[in-house]
This record gives C-alpha cells, sequence and structure tokens, in this order.
C-alpha cells in the first residue's frame, strides 16, 4: 500500500524552531468549498481554521501489511507484566510515517479566538540504543525524502529528533518548572510504574513522568500522570501568552504501530507564582510502520559518524542530573541557541571523520555547562 507524504516540513529551520517558513495552505482561494469541518470547531469560519504546517512534498512509503512480530509477541500467553510492559515499550522502536496533529479545544480568556490547528507528517526512525534490566532508551530520527519542483526525489536526509528513556519503578524525577528551569522530585509509590523521560533533539531535558502500563482486553496502553512541559518548537516561536504546557499522556501500541495521545492546557504562571489557564488542546500522534523506504541504513550511516558525540552529550546531562537539585538553562548564549552549538560539532564529526581523542567530550561537557545559568543551578 503506497501512498504519498504531501506535508513534510522538517527541514532543519523548521524542526528546530517549531515554526513553518514553506507556502502556506491557508491562502487558497475563498471561493473554495469545504469539505468537512475541523474537530471541535464547526461553528467557526472554517478557512480560519485550516491547519498550519509545511507543504513540502515527500516521496512515496509502503505501509506494512498484517500484523508486526513486536505485537505478536507483545501478546504471547504466560508473559509476566513487567516483561509484558518492557515489550510494549520495545515495540514503539521501527520505521514509521508519522503524523502530528494538534487543535485547541477550549479557550478561558474574554473574547478568545481559537489559533489554526497545527498538522504535519514525516517519515521516522526509533533505534533501541540500550535495553537493560529495568531501563530502555531509544533515539528517534527523522529520514526525510523529498521531491523537487520537477518531482525528483531527494534524499535521505538524515536530522536527530527527540530521545526517550523509560525506566522501571524510578525513584525520582527531574521536573519542569517554569522559565527552562527544572528541579529534582523524589517519587512516592512507584510499584510496577516506569517513568517516561522525553529530551530535546539536542539531549537537554524536556519533561519526565510516571505513568503505568495496562494490558486488559487485548489493549496494551500507557497512561501518565499529570506533567508540566516547555513550550513545544511548533508555538515556541508563535506564543507568547503561556510559559507551561501541561497535561497527560496516553501511548497504545497497535498492531501496525503506536499512538500518543495528549490532553494539554496551557498555562501562563507570572512572576508572583500565580496560575491562569490560557486555553485546552488535543494532540494526536500517529506512527504507522513502513516497509519503504528503508530508513535504517541512513540513520546508522550517520549514527556510526555522530553517535560517540551525542552519547557524550548524554553523559554530560548524566552528570548535571546527578549535581544539582535544580538548573536553569538560558536559550541564547553569546547570541547561539544550544541546538546548533551541538548541531554544529556533529556536523563537523560527519565531514571530518576522525577527531582528536577526547575532543568530543570535551566540547560536549563545555557546551552543556556554557547554557547552565550559573546562579540557579545548586
Amino acid at each position: 500500500m503506497k501512498r504519498t507524504l504531501h506535508h513534510i516540513p522538517f527541514l532543519v529551520v523548521l524542526l528546530l524552531t517549531g515554526g513553518s517558513h514553506a507556502k502556506d495552505e491557508a491562502s487558497a482561494s475563498s471561493k473554495e468549498e469545504p469539505s468537512g469541518h475541523v474537530f471541535a470547531w464547526p461553528f467557526t469560519d472554517w478557512q480560519e481554521m485550516r491547519p498550519r504546517g509545511g507543504s513540502t512534498k515527500g516521496g512515496e512509503v509502503t505501509l506494512i501489511e498484517g500484523e508486526r512480530e513486536s505485537w505478536k509477541k507483545l501478546r504471547e500467553p504466560g508473559v509476566g507484566k513487567q516483561e509484558q510492559d518492557r515489550r510494549a515499550i520495545l515495540a514503539m522502536a521501527g520505521s514509521y510515517r508519522v503524523s502530528f496533529d494538534f487543535v485547541e479545544t477550549i479557550g478561558f480568556a474574554p473574547g478568545y479566538k481559537p489559533p489554526r490547528p497545527y498538522f504535519s507528517w514525516g517519515t521516522e526512525y526509533v533505534k533501541v540504543l540500550e535495553d537493560r534490566p529495568g531501563f530502555i532508551s531509544m533515539q528517534h530520527a527523522l529520514v526525510m525524502y523529498f521531491k523537487d519542483e520537477k518531482g525528483k526525489e531527494q534524499g535521505p536526509h538524515v536530522m536527530k529528533h527527540w530521545r526517550q528513556d523509560w525506566t522501571w519503578e524510578d525513584k525520582e524525577l527531574h521536573v519542569y518548572e517554569k522559565n527552562s528551569t527544572w528541579s529534582r522530585e523524589r517519587t512516592g509509590d512507584v510499584a510496577g510504574s516506569w517513568s517516561q523521560a522525553v529530551y530535546q533533539v539536542d539531549d537537554s531535558p524536556r519533561y519526565e513522568v510516571m505513568g503505568r502500563w495496562s494490558h486488559e482486553g487485548g489493549m496494551s496502553i500507557w497512561v501518565s500522570d499529570p506533567c508540566p512541559r516547555p513550550l513545544p518548537r511548533r508555538e515556541h516561536s508563535v506564543r507568547d501568552d503561556y510559559n507551561v504546557l501541561t497535561g497527560t499522556h496516553e501511548i497504545t501500541i497497535t498492531p501496525t504501530g503506536w499512538l500518543h495521545v495528549q490532553n494539554n492546557k496551557k498555562l501562563k504562571i507570572g512572576a508572583d507564582g500565580a496560575p491562569g489557564y490560557v486555553g485546552q488542546e488535543i494532540g494526536v500522534n500517529r506512527y504507522e510502520e513502513i516497509s519503504s523506504p528503508e530508513l535504517a541504513p541512513a540513520f546508522d550511516e550517520y549514527w556510526s559518524k555522530t553517535g560517540a558525540y551525542w552519547k557524550a552529550v548524554r553523559d554530560g546531562w548524566a552528570e548535571v542530573y546527578r549535581e544539582n537539585d535544580t538548573f536553569t538553562i538560558e536559550e541564547k548564549k553569546d547570541e547561539a541557541q544550544l541546538f546548533v552549538v551541538h548541531f554544529g560539532f556533529a556536523d563537523k564529526l560527519q565531514k571530518a571523520g576522525d577527531i582528536a581523542p577526547g575532543e568530543a567530550e570535551r566540547h560536549a561537557k563545555e557546551t552543556i555547562h556554557r547554557f547552565l545559568k550559573k546562579d540557579a543551578a545548586r
């Protein structure tokens, strides 16, 4: 079953700024008639609710047919609960067509006007970095094929994306407060639970939250506790009316992929600490496994040249977590952003190959500490 990716906005600038500078589909003729309505806003002018996102043409993909082996393995009889949880987490690895769909459903301010929904999709590879008792780490990477103006396919283009780490019965979390600040929090009753820690594209923290897997009725689903986190990249450069996104997550494994559903509230926390809700949104991220194009070879080539550096970055952050109960990350330092510095060095590794012994470790650690706010880390 072949499908064409009509919208792939994940060029470097789009991924890392959260905005789309591609041609906007909302500029279509006002004479067009709606083919339906946007979920939760059938009473708002349909043209104003056209989803925003990129319009880059993508190549064809082939969806898998039948059930995945990881799905069959997850449903084997006689498997213990912790092992079944572990198999569900590992079932998220693979090659996918991914769609990202977000729409605000409620506004709390007088005269509230809903923003346009966000919709985009691309091809993403999820690689297991570590799998040991009580811990699983998975790296996401965008592996993209584009069509140029003549319809010729270009690629693959590899872009390191986010990372997720899973810990069984985690004893502590690093919880987001506001203004790029995270604090250590001891957990309570963690029996039978898994924490999911999510990291930005540069391996800096995003959020960490506890949750539990359920496998009743043939349905494997992980439901999180409520969780605060920074503004998402898709809104970081276009919204300034809130500074904390808080909500719950559900991850459901399916026969052909998995689904990540978010129920989010947008919260403005003032200088005095007083909270005020701005709006509420629903997000649905759908991962559908594909058999072609092959994504693993391009990622493996990229990782063979940069993987050691990104491990040094992960190790650098692990040190920050051990040594600081609270820390704040500077958004910019000397007019540079953290992800730009890290990705610049990774690009150097791709082009140069071998570097001096210890240079990657030194650069990773120095870059992280350069962006830590000195008067906030303790």
